[in-house]
């Protein structure tokens, strides 16, 4: 992963951090307060410390995330930490996200996963298990920065709390992380999570598998609608032959519901003309209006005139 990407990465999650301040007032106000000249002015000199020479950075940075400024300023800090290439400047990272305030404590977890070395990823595993809720997004973030593919795999194959999992599993989702994904199969739980991770991820390969396993109609469903989104050259080849396969009103409305997602009318259209049932037909025809298929008013115009199902 490319250095640039962490940092685009990071200045994202600074930005939603700095947003994300809980209000604990009775009433929360309008709109959030502008940071004063003061601060913007201490933001500015926080910055320009990144193309300092490290040794000149590193003092600074420490006194500012020891003292008693924002919350918003220590985590512009933190980032700065994060590009500073000494051994001093990880440990002080590590120290900031085992210890401080919860804000500012999940965002060095976060800039580990922009600039920690390997010592420094190692020590997520500790934090991931002994922290709350938070704390854990703040982990599965910092691996998909890092990339750490294999690190947020074992947190998934290890959850027991099923909202840990599907945590986990999203993330591995957003990572494409085919492989990881695709040995968590052997959980034996094939949940609805696993199967929209797969369609995130683009695993068409394994979705078509799941598709055509009609041993479980509701899992089977939920990968034909899986299936569906993650698209492909051949998810209507696909979808079409199940639907011919299958007797059960269930499936079938599943593949019209993912050649609709997909938006493959061609498919549909194809299942229009080959069908003589006449309720299928009104439920295909419904699903090309739908879809703003051009081919829709051929269809309409002809069954008008009586020649109806061609």
């Amino acid at each position: 992963m490319s250095n640039s990407w962490k940092i685009a990465m990071a200045c994202l999650l600074l930005g939603v951090a700095a947003g994300a301040h809980a209000q604990t007032g009775p009433r929360a106000p309008q709109e959030p307060a502008s940071p004063s000249d003061s601060e913007q002015l201490k933001i500015a000199a926080l910055e320009a410390l990144v193309a300092a020479p490290p040794q000149k950075a590193l003092p600074i940075v420490k006194k500012v995330l020891q003292g008693d400024g924002s919350d918003e300023l220590k985590q512009r800090a933190l980032f700065v930490l994060s590009q500073i290439d000494l051994p001093e400047a990880e440990t002080l990272l590590m120290e900031s996200a085992r210890s401080g305030d919860s804000a500012v404590r999940r965002e060095a977890i976060r800039m580990i996963g922009v600039g920690g070395g390997a010592k420094a990823l190692a020590s997520l595993e500790e934090l991931y298990a002994g922290g709350d809720r938070e704390t854990k997004q703040a982990v599965l973030e910092a691996y998909l920065i890092a990339g750490q593919e294999d690190a947020v795999y074992r947190i998934a194959a290890n959850a027991r709390d099923p909202e840990e999992f599907q945590a986990a599993v999203n993330m591995l989702g957003a990572m494409g992380a085919l492989e990881q994904l695709r040995a968590l199969r052997t959980r034996g739980d094939m949940s609805e999570t696993l199967i929209n991770a797969y369609a995130v991820a683009g695993d068409t390969e394994t979705l078509r598998e799941l598709a055509l396993d009609g041993s479980n109609p509701e899992r089977q469903a939920q990968a034909i609608h899986a299936l569906g989104i993650a698209g492909g050259p051949d998810v209507g080849k696909t979808l079409v032959a199940i639907w011919r396969g299958t007797d059960s009103p269930d499936i079938k409305d599943a593949v019209r519901e993912g050649l609709l997602i997909a938006g493959d009318d061609d498919a549909v259209l194809t299942l229009f003309r080959e069908s003589r049932d006449s309720d299928e037909k009104r439920e295909l025809l419904q699903t090309l209006v739908n879809m703003d298929s051009e081919a829709v008013w051929d269809i309409i115009d002809s069954t008008l005139e009586g020649e109806g199902t061609q």
